[in-house]
């Protein structure tokens, strides 16, 4: 059964998974942020549970600046539906955001999948 929880709850989880994040590897990320959305946009798998949309750090140039934040997108919905209780469903948001965070740093799915992170 699919958990129930409302958006600020939700969003605490997120929040929670993002504080779990090594201050070493916190401190490096950069212009990035993550934003909570009910689902995932049009055109996407409805069961998509994160997406990073922005230039990884290995991928930016000297040329790179001025730019709006890489944004860490994490889907309410779809990881409430795959979650049977509020300790499966926090366990899966970690997952997420440390999987999207991954992108931004440059890390493909092939060696998430391989770190368990898929």
């Amino acid at each position: 059964m699919p958990v129930d929880l409302d958006r600020e709850a939700f969003e605490r989880l997120v929040d929670h998974a993002i504080d779990t994040i090594p201050d070493e590897i916190a401190a490096i990320a950069d212009n990035v942020v993550v934003l909570v959305e009910d689902d995932p946009p049009e055109g996407e798998p409805q069961d998509l549970l994160g997406l990073y949309d922005g230039v990884a750090l290995t991928d930016r140039g000297t040329e790179y600046g001025g730019v709006l934040p890489d944004r860490i997108f994490v889907f309410r919905r779809p990881l409430l539906a795959m979650c049977d209780d509020l300790d499966e469903l926090a366990d899966e948001v970690r997952i997420t955001v440390v999987h999207e965070v991954a992108h931004h740093f440059g890390i493909d799915d092939a060696a998430l999948h391989d770190l368990g992170y898929a």
